[in-house]
């Protein structure tokens, strides 16, 4: 499992010391990533039994979609890394959770992606310059890229590396 050529491309904005919200983390690939760089990394998914918990991490489960409240209110993160997943709602939930100068690493699939299979739902795809739109006015966006992929798979993307104000 190896992290995202994005996430890894501007993991080095993370300053060291800070706690890592790995937000949908899946399998555990961004949380491995920052742990073993030496950050205390919050793994946060609906099914967490890929990940194993240490002392430098910490797991979560949690269903984001179903309704229930945000299960991080009041905490406060240096960095939040999302890849591959989208769900609109937490958005503001999202940014809350970044502590000022934070770091937020974002990618996931936008519309055209229905072209080369899944996710193929709007719901699941950002519309064009949407993440962009999400920072405007409260971070400094340092990279961003709307484009098609090749590598892991044929994809349309978007992707921000950005600084909360």
């Amino acid at each position: 499992m190896t992290a995202s050529s994005w996430v890894a491309a501007w993991a080095g904005l993370v300053p060291p010391g800070v706690d890592v919200l790995d937000l949908a983390a899946g399998k555990g690939r961004h949380t491995a990533f920052f742990a073993a760089r030496g950050y205390r990394v919050t793994a946060l998914d609906r099914d967490v039994s890929a990940l194993v918990p240490s002392d430098m991490v910490e797991v979560i489960a949690a269903d984001l979609e179903d309704g229930s409240p945000w299960p991080l209110a009041g905490r406060r993160f240096g960095a939040i890394v999302v890849t591959n997943y989208l769900h609109r709602p937490l958005f503001p939930a999202l940014i809350a959770t970044l502590q000022p100068g934070g770091i937020l690493l974002y990618e996931t699939f936008m519309e055209g992606n229905e072209r080369f299979g899944k996710p193929s739902r709007p719901a699941f795809l950002l519309k064009d310059g949407e993440l962009l739109d999400l920072v405007r006015g409260r971070f400094s966006v340092t990279a961003y890229e709307a484009r098609m992929i090749s590598q892991p798979k044929m994809a349309m993307v978007q992707r921000i590396a950005a600084r909360l104000l």
